[in-house]
């Protein structure tokens, strides 16, 4: 019987097999425990996944990898099955994630106390947000209820606020990468949104690990423009609602922190009016008080000076009076008019009469 096998050199057969599992298993996800974590070169990582009853040597290159990962972490790869050059099979790793709330959570830890030490959730380099803000960019998924949410609130609270929106997967492996490059969009344009807001609604931990992944909570932290993040309930609390400058419980609470309530504003407004108004007439009696008794005061001051005056007129017509001719006339003297010498005629002119006389004879005081 003829040998129907195929001849392969051992190149060919291992290019072969690659093929193979390239059609079969382009990329397959594995869930296992990490052994042998470790870094070569600087960007190099390799470790093996295993479980009860078998492991699996992994590879990726370190940009690849966006989560803290320990020996002893249960994780979930999404990879490539590929047979090597020296006949040894192992996984391209293309993502990996946590899996399970002990992982996850310890996962969280080392990559919050790495960012905390850098500086990236310290409170004084936190902006405040625009209080009433005309311009908002909104980065979440448009079909999710959290984003439907928000928008009832806002156009409730306030309305006529424009907003720009990226729609993005806000979970899963490409969700972190789609969310960054809608912050880069946002902060690169022209004229920039006074707030960039990131919500998605609740979910379980593993649901919500995508707002744990370092490079997004870096570009949150690196945003130009003031950021809010509401992802999930109020327990929840992701590292990207950590770096970012406002905090939101929820994205209702999102929309809330955003806008103020036009009804409550106006119903403060009208309180404040009326506390005034009493507040405003007092001032405004006062007032008229004070005028008043300046008027009476300026009142007084000139008829003071007014009365002064008269006194000092009547003394100076008092003395007027003593100097007028006709009063001398009356006390018995005469008033003599003409040029003094003999022959001339003098005019006499007394209380009652006036008298033409001639001049008889002049004599001269000598003195």
């Amino acid at each position: 019987m003829a040998n129907t096998s195929p001849k392969l050199s051992v190149s060919d057969f291992i290019a072969l097999t690659n093929q193979t599992l390239e059609y079969a298993y382009p990329h397959i996800e594995i869930e296992g425990e990490v052994s042998g974590f470790k870094v070569n070169q600087g960007k190099f990582v390799f470790f093996d996944l295993k479980d009860s009853g078998a492991s699996v040597g992994c590879f990726m290159m370190l940009f690849s990898l966006r989560v803290p990962i320990e020996d002893g972490m249960k994780v979930i790869v999404t990879a490539s099955p590929k047979l090597t050059a020296w006949g040894k099979f192992s996984l391209t790793v293309k993502v990996i994630r946590p899996s399970g709330e002990g992982s996850l959570k310890k996962s969280y830890e080392i990559l919050k106390a790495k960012l905390a030490e850098e500086g990236l959730f310290a409170v004084d380099r936190k902006r405040s947000l625009p209080v009433i803000p005309k311009h908002i960019a909104v980065i979440s998924s448009t079909q999710a209820a959290g984003y439907a949410d928000f928008v009832k609130i806002l156009n409730d609270r306030w309305g006529g606020v424009k907003v720009d929106v990226a729609q993005v997967q806000v979970q899963g492996a490409s969700a972190p990468d789609q969310m960054i490059r809608a912050l880069q969009y946002f902060n690169s344009q022209e004229q920039l949104p006074e707030v960039i807001v990131i919500i998605r609604g609740g979910g379980s931990a593993d649901d919500l690990s995508a707002f744990n992944d370092e490079p997004l909570v870096r570009a949150i932290a690196a945003s130009r423009v003031p950021t809010l993040v509401g992802v999930g309930h109020e327990i929840d609390e992701s590292l990207a609602d950590m770096a970012a400058d406002v905090r939101a419980a929820t994205p209702s609470n999102a929309a809330q922190i955003i806008v103020p309530d036009k009804n409550e504003l106006i119903r403060s407004v009208r309180y404040q009016v009326a506390s005034l108004l009493p507040r405003i007439d007092r001032i405004v009696s006062d007032y008229q008080i004070e005028v008043r008794e300046r008027l009476l005061a300026i009142i007084d001051e000139l008829t003071d000076k007014v009365t002064h005056q008269q006194q000092l007129l009547a003394a100076k017509m008092d003395v007027l009076q003593q100097m007028n001719p006709t009063r001398v006339l009356q006390r018995g003297y005469a008033i003599l008019r003409g040029t003094v010498a003999v022959g001339q005629t003098l005019q006499i002119t007394t209380k009652s009469a006036i008298i033409k006389a001639e001049i008889k004879e002049v004599e001269y005081d000598e003195k």
